[in-house]
């Protein structure tokens, strides 16, 4: 009996041990974010999952020229409505003809001027990406974080180009260079302005260049969500 309640003692010491070890146990640090899943957070992209249709007007104003045409994105179901002052085509990206992957490039360009902050992080396994922690922005000469994202030379309606993109401590982009397949001149050199909150998106209606005579503005943003 003694044996017995001596044997029932040290069960009841370990079980005791067990629980007071788990208690005390340290979690497990959560995983630090990636640079472009940092960029993406701030832009909104935890609200991404819940967008059915995003609806939006592309407008170029250079010199005293216009041009605009609008898009109507089903991201869950790939359906496209390009609408011009010419046309309206509706087409699907997994299953394009040659007129609907011609309209489809102009929809890539219009998208990614739109949300590259989220879509550079679609894009990761198709490109790479490097950051400088401090670099003189283009258009205000002011000290940003620059992160350069290079698109690999195979696949996409441009290969090989490369984006210089300029942003503080928030993450949220303020100007950025585009640099067509990879020069070490830019291309072209726009801000980033105007921001707004679209369902939880976070998108900048502006970019100008640095005198002003070419602006690239969104309007007509419209998102539905489920």
């Amino acid at each position: 009996m003694a044996k017995y309640f001596s044997a029932c003692i040290l069960f009841a010491i370990l079980f005791i041990s067990c629980k007071e070890t788990k208690k005390t146990e340290t979690p497990e640090p959560e995983k630090e974010l990636t640079i472009l899943e940092k960029i993406a957070y701030a832009n909104g992209y935890e609200n991404w999952n819940k967008v059915d249709e995003l609806k939006f007007t592309f407008n170029v104003d250079r010199d005293t020229s216009h041009f605009e045409r609008t898009w109507i994105w089903k991201p869950k179901t790939n359906q496209v409505t390009a609408i011009s002052a010419e046309d309206t085509l509706v087409y699907n990206r997994k299953d394009m003809d040659s007129t609907a992957y011609k309209t489809n490039g102009g929809f890539i360009n219009d998208k990614y001027w739109l949300i590259a902050p989220i879509n550079i992080l679609w894009d990761k396994d198709g490109s790479t990406n490097e950051l400088t922690p401090s670099a003189e922005a283009p258009i205000s000469k002011t000290s940003m974080q620059k992160l350069t994202v290079v698109y690999k030379q195979d696949g996409g309606y441009t290969p090989g180009d490369a984006y210089d993109f300029y942003f503080g401590d928030d993450y949220l982009i303020k100007e950025w260079v585009f640099r067509k397949g990879n020069q070490a001149e830019p291309s072209m050199s726009t801000t980033w302005e105007d921001y707004t909150d679209v369902s939880g998106l976070k998108i900048a209606k502006m970019h100008q260049n640095e005198d002003g005579s070419f602006k690239l503005y969104f309007t007509n943003l419209k998102v539905k969500t489920n």
